[in-house]
């Protein structure tokens, strides 16, 4: 590496191509991975947890596919960041924080294009979703005992979700590491 390529590299803490190829293949990953749970017989498809009907339909096992879903992606797209990103001639402990940072910022990303997402797709159907369960008459909010359910449910499934994002945020930032340490590796010529 010469001199104005090492200087080059060090002025550019941050490779953003790197960080969006992370982010959209986590979205893409966590897209697939929600797909799969459709076809294993998980209810998915009433969007996530945003009707009182989906709440009703939380269990435990998608919570699980849930986490384990948001944890595979981050960690695809968090590698990948770390793989893709310019070659940094650093002290090895801001080459360790750079990474994670690659892999904490594209797991940002990629949750702030889901969410996104969510509120493009379900917005133009958000009053009749909120509202289904109450229509079909499979939630009647003048019981106590069901609107207590109900909150429980939703608190249970928030959990779960905060949850899977802690986790899913750290083993981007793990993943993109690994990869850093890779690309280094594959960096290094032989003499």
């Amino acid at each position: 590496m010469t001199q104005i390529e090492r200087d080059f590299a060090i002025d550019r803490p941050v490779s953003w191509p790197a960080i969006f190829a992370g982010a959209a293949t986590a979205v893409a990953a966590g897209t697939f991975l929600t797909t799969l749970a459709a076809g294993f017989g998980l209810d998915v498809s009433r969007g996530a947890l945003a009707t009182r009907s989906s709440l009703a339909a939380f269990t435990p096992a998608l919570g699980a596919w849930a986490i384990a879903a948001q944890v595979i992606a981050s960690g695809l797209g968090g590698y990948l960041a770390g793989r893709l990103r310019h070659a940094w001639d650093l002290h090895l402990d801001e080459a360790h924080f750079r990474d994670t940072a690659h892999g904490l910022v594209t797991w940002a990303v990629a949750t702030i294009a889901w969410v996104l997402l969510a509120a493009l797709v379900l917005g133009p159907y958000a009053d009749r979703l909120s509202g289904a369960a109450v229509a079909t008459g499979a939630v009647d909010l003048t019981v106590p005992a069901q609107t207590d359910r109900m909150a429980h449910i939703a608190a249970q499934s928030a959990f779960f979700i905060a949850i899977g994002m802690l986790l899913s945020a750290l083993v981007a930032a793990a993943a993109a590491r690994l990869g850093g340490l890779r690309s280094e590796t594959m960096l290094v010529r032989p003499r």
